[in-house]
C-alpha cells in the first residue's frame, strides 16, 4: 500500500489536505472544478463521505492530483488479501450499500445524493467499471462499485416508464459486476446477496429474461464455487429450457446467454465425476456456438456476449478432461482450438492454468517444464487475476513440490505471489 495514502481517512479529509497546501479556499476549489461548494463544504466536514465519481473526477483535476489520491488505497490490501478476514478495510463501502444500516419501521441509513443523474450516465460507468473488470483491475472496480450501486439506485427513483425499466436493468448490471469482484476476490456470501439483489433488479427491467440470464450465469459460478454441484447443473438447464433459442430467428446474445449456461451446467457435471453429462451439455453449447459464427460480426467484447464462441466451447472441453483426469486428452482438444480473441482475458487465463494442471497430471520432468512455462507466464502476464485463483495456489504449490534442486528467482516469486510456502 502507498504510505501517503490513509485508508481510514474520508474522501473530505483527503480533499481538505489537498486543498489547503495549495492555498485555495473552498470557494476557489468550487470555481475551478466546476462542484458546488455547498457539497465540498459538506464532504470536508464528514457531513457526506461519498460523492459520484464524475464529482471526484473533477475536484482531483482542479486539485492537480490523480482520481485515486481521493479515492485512497484500501481496496489495495484487499485485493492483494493483504487486509486479512478481520480487517476488509476495502470492502466496507461496498458492504455499505449491499447490505444497508435498517431499522425499525423500514429505516434504512444511507446518504443523500446531490444533483440528478441520467440513464446515459449510469450506462456509461456501468461499461467503464465491467471494462475494469475485465482487464482485472480489481481494486479500482471496488472503488468504483459504491458510486456505481448507489447512483443506479438513485436513477430509479429519478424516472418513470421506460426509462425505469432501463434503469432496473442497469442496477442489475452494477450488482452482478459486484458479485463478479466478489467472486474473484473469494468473498463467496457478500457475492451471494449482490447476484441475488441483481436478479430481483433483473425481473423488473425491460427484458427479465435476458438481463437475468445473466446474473443466473454469475450465480453458477459462485454456486460452483461453493461445491454445489447439483444446485448449478440443476438451475443451469432450467434456465436454459426457459430462455432457449429458435436458432433460426436467435439473436448473438440469446445465443450466447443460453450457450454460457450449458458451460456452466457441464462444468458443475463435470466437477460432480459426470463426464458423459458434462460432454452432452458441451455438444449443445457447440451447436449454438456454430450458429453463432454464421450469423454476422457481433462486437465480441460486449459485456452480455461474454466471450461465447467456439474457442470458449473447446476451453472447457479441455477442461473436462482435465477434471476427468485425462490429460493427454486435455491436451490434444487444446492444440485443436482455433485462436481466438473473442474469450475474455480471464477465460483465456483460466484455460492456461487447466493446461498447466494436465501438464502437471502427465507427471513427466517434459510436463513440469511445460507447467512452469505456462504459470510463469501468467505471473507477468496476469499477477493481480493469477493472485486470486485458489486453482493456481495449488498448481504452483505442486510445481514448488517437485522440484529436483533450488528453487529459481522466477518460481521463488511466484510462489510469493499466490501465496505458497516455499520450503
Amino acid at each position: 500500500m502507498n504510505q501517503n495514502q490513509e485508508p481510514s481517512a474520508t474522501l473530505g479529509d483527503r480533499i481538505g489536505r489537498l486543498r489547503r497546501p495549495r492555498g485555495l479556499t473552498q470557494e476557489q476549489l468550487a470555481e475551478a472544478s466546476g462542484v458546488s461548494v455547498e457539497l465540498i463544504r459538506k464532504l470536508e466536514r464528514n457531513e457526506r463521505e461519498t460523492a459520484r465519481m464524475e464529482t471526484q473526477n473533477k475536484l482531483a483535476r482542479a486539485l492537480g492530483v490523480p482520481t485515486s489520491a481521493l479515492i485512497g488505497d484500501s481496496a489495495n490490501a484487499t485485493v492483494h488479501r493483504e487486509a486479512g478476514d478481520d480487517g476488509e478495510i476495502g470492502l466496507i463501502e461496498l458492504r455499505r450499500v449491499l447490505t444497508p444500516a435498517r431499522g425499525l419501521g423500514g429505516l434504512v441509513i444511507g446518504d443523500d445524493l446531490e444533483g440528478s443523474i441520467t440513464v446515459d450516465g449510469v450506462t456509461r460507468s456501468v461499461r467503464y467499471t465491467d471494462e475494469l473488470y475485465h482487464h482485472d483491475q480489481y481494486a479500482d472496480v471496488l472503488r468504483a462499485l459504491p458510486q456505481l450501486v448507489t447512483d443506479a439506485r438513485q436513477l430509479i427513483r429519478d424516472v418513470e416508464g421506460d426509462d425505469q425499466a432501463t434503469a432496473y436493468g442497469l442496477l442489475s448490471a452494477a450488482y452482478r459486476t459486484a458479485g463478479k469482484t466478489l467472486l474473484q476476490l473469494r468473498r463467496l456470501d457478500l457475492a451471494h446477496i449482490a447476484l441475488s439483489a441483481s436478479l430481483d433488479a433483473a425481473e423488473r427491467s425491460s427484458d427479465p429474461n435476458r438481463v437475468g440470464a445473466m446474473a443466473v450465469r454469475s450465480m453458477l459460478w459462485l454456486l460452483t464455487r461453493q461445491a454445489r454441484f447439483s444446485d448449478a447443473e440443476r438451475l443451469a438447464l432450467v434456465t436454459a429450457d426457459t430462455i432457449e433459442p429458435k436458432f433460426s430467428r436467435a439473436t448473438p446474445i440469446q445465443l450466447a446467454n443460453w450457450g454460457w449456461l450449458l458451460l456452466y451446467s457441464s462444468a458443475a457435471a463435470a466437477r460432480d465425476a459426470r463426464p458423459d453429462d458434462a460432454r452432452a451439455q458441451l455438444d449443445a453449447a457447440e451447436a449454438g456456438a456454430v450458429r453463432l459464427s454464421q450469423l454476422m460480426p457481433v462486437q465480441w467484447d460486449d459485456v452480455e456476449m461474454g466471450g461465447f464462441s467456439l474457442a470458449k466451447v473447446g476451453y472447457m472441453r479441455t477442461e473436462a478432461a482435465v477434471m476427468a483426469g485425462e490429460p493427454g486428452k486435455a491436451l490434444e482438444i487444446a492444440a485443436g482450438i482455433e485462436p481466438s480473441t473473442a474469450p475474455t482475458p480471464s477465460c483465456r487465463n483460466r484455460h492456461q492454468l487447466d493446461l498447466a494442471s494436465a501438464n502437471l497430471q502427465l507427471g513427466t520432468s517434459a510436463g513440469h517444464a511445460a507447467a512452469n512455462d505456462v504459470l510463469l507466464g501468467l505471473g507477468r502476464k496476469a499477477p493481480t487475476w493469477l493472485r486470486n485463483q485458489r486453482l493456481a495456489g495449488d498448481l504452483v504449490g505442486q510445481l514448488a513440490a517437485t522440484r529436483r534442486r533450488a528453487m529459481g528467482e522466477d518460481l521463488a516469486r511466484l510462489t510469493a505471489l499466490v501465496g505458497v510456502d516455499q520450503q
